[in-house]
């Protein structure tokens, strides 16, 4: 099978390295890079393929296959139904859209013309997440979700986020991940969703906040709560937070002491799992000790970005059903707008 021709638009952070997955993967034949300014420290191994400007421009001129969608979120939901209408399979950056309805009419674009679109939830291809999905599972509900991502940010990283908040808050952004993963471990449905935010500095606009958290209930009774802030001003401290609670027990992530925040492989590297059992014996004391699992030979970014394209392809090559992708993709992004929504209206909001 020849390669697919692939466009691929957005070369920030996450540009950048699904760029990069798709020059090293055989199946793929990048035929240009879209950019609305020309980036700075481009790779080595991207600076020979063409580069244009403008994305509606590059999609009418090249013939492709696939287009890779990795800009601003207020562009996404635009960009990827111009390139279904054309008949092209869609890689599409998290969070799909900025509104729930944005999202359904991708999803609804994609089914129409018969195309695929991945979401780039890269946490569903850590195989040490998935063990930590397992395990929770194992535990069996109702849960309680212990969850956040802070960010103490600074110079280039700072401008990053302040160019996101234009659009996105870090509720919305990063936290459709997570709630992701609350909703794999239950297979409830999210039922009601309250949420709080602080602006923090000046640099914020003034309709923005850059820090939040939310509180989500499900129809199963497991509660969870997600916590996300960016900025100089944001603590070091408890900054990575991933634990589940059950009647069982609980599984937890532990990180290395001297990681920091803003270090992007930090934000999937899960260093060990700690399980505990809440078994007692007969003299009321646990059962079993607690049991570390090493995950010290985890992938790191650029490596779950190379399974993330690697995901795409074969979902093309081999005709996979994507319904339940799209599915769990849509519900994560609407409870993180109801978030927002919560945290702008200072209510509660129900599904």
């Amino acid at each position: 099978m020849r390669p697919l021709k692939i466009l691929i638009a957005g070369l920030g952070n996450m540009g950048r390295s699904h760029a990069l997955a798709c020059h090293a993967h055989p199946g793929f034949e990048i035929i240009g890079l879209v950019n609305r300014s020309t980036p700075d420290n481009l790779p080595a191994e991207l600076a020979d393929y063409p580069m244009y400007s403008d994305f509606h421009q590059a999609l009418d001129s090249l013939e492709c296959d696939v287009v890779s969608i990795n800009t601003y979120t207020d562009s996404h939901a635009a960009f990827a139904i111009a390139a279904l209408e054309r008949g092209r399979h869609v890689f599409l950056e998290k969070p799909m859209a900025t509104t729930v309805a944005d999202a359904e009419r991708v999803v609804a674009a994609a089914r129409k013309h018969d195309r695929k679109l991945v979401v780039g939830y890269i946490l569903r291809h850590h195989p040490s997440w998935t063990r930590l999905i397992q395990e929770a599972r194992d535990l069996g509900g109702p849960y309680v979700f212990r969850l956040n991502l802070n960010q103490q940010s600074s110079g280039a990283t700072w401008q990053t986020h302040l160019q996101l908040m234009q659009s996105t808050s870090p509720l919305v952004d990063c936290g459709v991940h997570y709630v992701d993963v609350m909703c794999q471990i239950t297979d409830a449905m999210p039922v009601q969703v309250t949420g709080m935010g602080v602006r923090l500095s000046e640099d914020v606009s003034s309709d923005m906040y850059n820090y939040g958290h939310f509180q989500v209930r499900f129809d199963d009774g497991s509660v969870g709560w997600y916590e996300a802030g960016w900025g100089p001003m944001i603590s070091e401290s408890a900054f990575f937070v991933k634990d589940i609670i059950s009647p069982r027990g609980a599984v937890s992530i532990v990180m290395d002491d001297n990681v920091r925040s803003d270090d992007i492989d930090a934000h999937t590297r899960t260093s060990r799992i700690r399980l505990h059992r809440a078994a007692l014996d007969e003299a009321g004391h646990f059962s079993t000790p607690d049991v570390l699992l090493d995950m010290q030979d985890e992938p790191g970014h650029q490596a779950l970005c190379d399974r993330e394209q690697a995901y795409l392809y074969d979902a093309i090559c081999n005709n996979t059903d994507l319904t339940r992708h799209w599915r769990d993709a849509v519900q994560s992004l609407r409870v993180c707008i109801a978030a927002d929504e919560s945290v702008r209206s200072g209510k509660s909001v129900d599904l």
